[in-house]
C-alpha cells in the first residue's frame, strides 16, 4: 500500500474516542505516530473545530493530521491550516433557517424527558445540531438520555415530524453521537468532504466509522462508491481493523 496515494479517514465519537471524551494519548500517538508512515491521515466530524481541538488535545495535534474536515467538511483544513469553507445561512436563506429553528424550539418544548438542561440548538457553519436534552448535560445525563432514547426513539420521532412538517425546507438529518442530530443541507453529509481529496487518492480512500447504520451520520460516506468503508464499535476496534488492514497489505 502506497502512502502517497492512500488516505485513512476517521470519524472522532465512537471511533477515535469515546464519545464526547478526549482522545487517548496512546490512540492519539497510534495516529499520528505510526499510522502516518503508512498512510494519510484525515478527520471528518460533525463537530465544529473547537470541539474537535478539544477532544485531540488542542490545535498542535490538529495540525499533525493531513486533513480535518469540521462540519462535514464545510470548514477544511490541511496540515492545520483552514481552505476552505461554506455557511448553511447562505443556503439556506434567514428566513427559511428561521422557521426551522422555531419548530424545533416549538417541538421541543412539548416533550417530557427524565432530564433537560440548555443548548438545545447548536448554530454551527454549516448544520444546525438539535439536542432534545441539551447539549449543557452532564456526562451522566448524557448516558442517561442515550438510554432512554434507544427505548422510545425520541431522535427518530422528532426528524420524523419535521420531515413532515416542513417537507420543503431543503434540509436532511442524521442522528449522531449520544444527545443529538444533526441537520444540514442535502448532500452537505460527510460526503461533502470527498471533493477535496477524490482526485489524489482515487481508490484508495478508507472511511472508519462507529454510525454507519441507515439515518447514522456516518452511512452516507461509508455506502460511497469511491470509499472503502469500515465499521467500528470503539477506538480499540479501529485500531485492530487499521492494524489487519495494513498487516495483511504491506
Amino acid at each position: 500500500m502506497d502512502r502517497r496515494n492512500t488516505i485513512c479517514l476517521f470519524d472522532v465519537d465512537g471511533t477515535v474516542t469515546d464519545p464526547r471524551q478526549p482522545i487517548d494519548p496512546s490512540m492519539r500517538s497510534y495516529l499520528i505516530d505510526e499510522l502516518k508512515t503508512k498512510s494519510h491521515i484525515g478527520l471528518v466530524s460533525g463537530s465544529d473545530v473547537s470541539k474537535i481541538n478539544e477532544q485531540l488535545g488542542g490545535s498542535e495535534y490538529m495540525a499533525k493530521f493531513d486533513y480535518v474536515f469540521a462540519e462535514n467538511g464545510l470548514v477544511a483544513f490541511k496540515d492545520g491550516a483552514e481552505f476552505k469553507r461554506q455557511t448553511i445561512v447562505d443556503y439556506l436563506g434567514e428566513d427559511k433557517l428561521q422557521t426551522f429553528i422555531n419548530f424545533a424550539l416549538g417541538y421541543m418544548s412539548k416533550i417530557q424527558l427524565p432530564v433537560k438542561r440548555g443548548n438545545f440548538v447548536e448554530f454551527r457553519t454549516g448544520m444546525i445540531n438539535i439536542s432534545p436534552v441539551g447539549r449543557s448535560c452532564s456526562k451522566t445525563e448524557r448516558d442517561q438520555f442515550e438510554e432512554y432514547d434507544t427505548v422510545h426513539n425520541i431522535r427518530k420521532t422528532f426528524i420524523e415530524s419535521i420531515k413532515k412538517n416542513l417537507p420543503d425546507i431543503g434540509l436532511t438529518y442524521s442522528i449522531g453521537g449520544q444527545i443529538s442530530f444533526d441537520c444540514f443541507p442535502i448532500g452537505w453529509d460527510k460526503r461533502f468532504c470527498l471533493r477535496y481529496i477524490e482526485d489524489q487518492f482515487k481508490g484508495n480512500i478508507h472511511f472508519f466509522g462507529d454510525k454507519t447504520f441507515v439515518g447514522g451520520n456516518d452511512h452516507e460516506i461509508f455506502n460511497d462508491p469511491r470509499v472503502q468503508g469500515h465499521t467500528v464499535t470503539n477506538p480499540k476496534d479501529t485500531v485492530s481493523q487499521l492494524n489487519n488492514l495494513f498487516n495483511n497489505k504491506m
